[in-house]
């Protein structure tokens, strides 16, 4: 490989960021993720305010406006309360459950805020586009929280393929691995185990997984528009998958009668004990598991012995989808392949391949791998990532994603998100799609 041919940035600048002005941001939702976007303004409090806080649950909207020294006239219950009032802030977070992202987003579009949107947007493809609407008839910039495009690791990748050292990029393999525990938590027993309460896996698991195979097909733009880059038309879709193993059907005979892991005979046993992931994990998620009162051991106990969390995990009310493969080409014929798996040892650490003309990509959440067709070098990539955060997950892609969209506001500039309305509104179209093939054992043309 020449060394020289390909420019390779280094770490970024924070300095570049600090330009004077402190957006204010209002959090509607102060569940998990509206609490980690948050900490961007303890971080970084020349850059962002929390000036808001809105939640049904009287514990965690205190908990929150406590972190952030809040008055009680700026802490809500409902997020039209703060409709009827005089706009105080540049942008709001709407971190409710998926299912409650379409009223709150548009109603704060038309009243002028600048939106951050936790994934997926909505759940079903109308009202994705009615957001996108909104957003875009009332000239406020909306980003939605694909937090992958914003991993260093994740823009490496893009800088090298962009560079054109791989050639062009013929196909991508694409997993996410789940992890065992953590798609019983979520998926099996928590709020994204029901389609009729929340949505399908894919679209609440992985939508940003699509979307960042999306992002890794895309060209830089060269028209001077909104988006930083032009993309591929999606041509045909297919996909496989479903329910395959937390049922009934497929408890073990040893369990017995027993509905409760706390109660089960074999609880010391099984991979998805709850007794296990929560007791023996302590504190892993206990603020899900109870998220009106101090997460004491002895609180979380208690939620496992009356609360959903507790249950059986072939006894839940669980319909959505354990495993699922999805199958695109392109409109030049370039095909990609990705999968969702619940059943895997390490937890959402994805692992992609990508194979170009001149050479391959091979990255396993940490490094990337390059090896040259054409020269037969092999090279290792380890992007730097910022280290004193709190903002770690993804990769610390929670931190970027909030850099990019803090900066956004801050300058007026939408080019600065990565996750815009219409990159974002044509990945989700690839999610529907995606399940409408599931579903109707068809492929998609799309």
């Amino acid at each position: 490989m020449n060394k020289d041919s390909v420019n390779i940035s280094t770490e970024e600048d924070e300095s570049q960021f600090d330009n004077g002005k402190v957006v204010k941001l209002i959090v509607v939702g102060c569940g998990q993720r509206g609490h980690v976007y948050s900490q961007y303004a303890i971080e970084r409090p020349n850059r962002l305010k929390i000036v808001g806080v809105c939640d049904p649950i009287k514990y965690r909207r205190e908990k929150m406006a406590k972190e952030f020294g809040l008055e009680q006239d700026k802490i809500f219950s409902d997020w039209n309360d703060i409709i009827n009032l005089e706009k105080f802030a540049d942008a709001v977070l709407i971190a409710t459950p998926d299912q409650l992202h379409r009223d709150p987003a548009i109603a704060f579009a038309n009243k002028g805020y600048h939106l951050l949107v936790e994934k997926p947007l909505a759940i079903t493809e109308e009202d994705c586009k009615l957001i996108v609407d909104a957003a875009k008839k009332n000239n406020v910039m909306l980003s939605v929280c694909h937090v992958l495009r914003y991993s260093p690791i994740n823009l490496k990748i893009k800088e090298l393929i962009d560079s054109g050292l791989i050639g062009k990029v013929m196909n991508i393999q694409h997993l996410e691995p789940i992890g065992y525990y953590h798609f019983a938590h979520s998926y099996v027993r928590g709020n994204w185990s029901n389609i009729e309460k929340s949505s399908f896996s894919l679209l609440t698991k992985s939508c940003h997984d699509l979307d960042l195979i999306h992002f890794f097909f895309s060209s830089p733009a060269t028209d001077g528009g909104k988006s930083k880059y032009s993309y591929k038309k999606c041509k045909k879709i297919s996909s496989f998958g479903g329910l395959t193993y937390f049922n009934k059907e497929n408890k073990p005979k040893e369990a017995g009668d027993a509905k409760r892991c706390l109660s089960c005979p074999i609880s010391n046993k099984c991979p998805y004990s709850a007794s296990k992931i929560y007791l023996e994990f302590y504190p892993w998620k206990k603020f899900v598991l109870v998220p009106d009162r101090e997460p004491t051991l002895e609180n979380v106990k208690l939620a496992l012995q009356n609360g959903p969390y507790g249950v059986c995990a072939y006894e839940s009310d669980n319909d959505v989808a354990d495993q699922q493969i999805v199958n695109l080409e392109f409109d030049d014929g370039t095909t990609c392949s990705f999968s969702m798996v619940a059943f895997t040892e390490e937890m959402c650490i994805r692992k992609t391949r990508i194979f170009g003309t001149h050479g391959q990509l091979e990255c396993n959440g940490s490094n990337i791998v390059y090896d040259d067709f054409r020269f037969g070098d092999k090279e290792i990539f380890t992007p730097k990532v910022i280290q004193n955060t709190k903002m770690s997950n993804h990769g610390a892609s929670d931190y970027y994603l909030m850099r990019s969209f803090v900066y956004a506001v801050s300058q007026n500039d939408p080019t600065q998100i990565l996750s815009g309305p219409d990159d974002t509104l044509t990945s989700h179209l690839l999610v529907f799609k995606a399940e409408e093939s599931r579903l109707k054992n068809t492929v998609i043309n799309f």
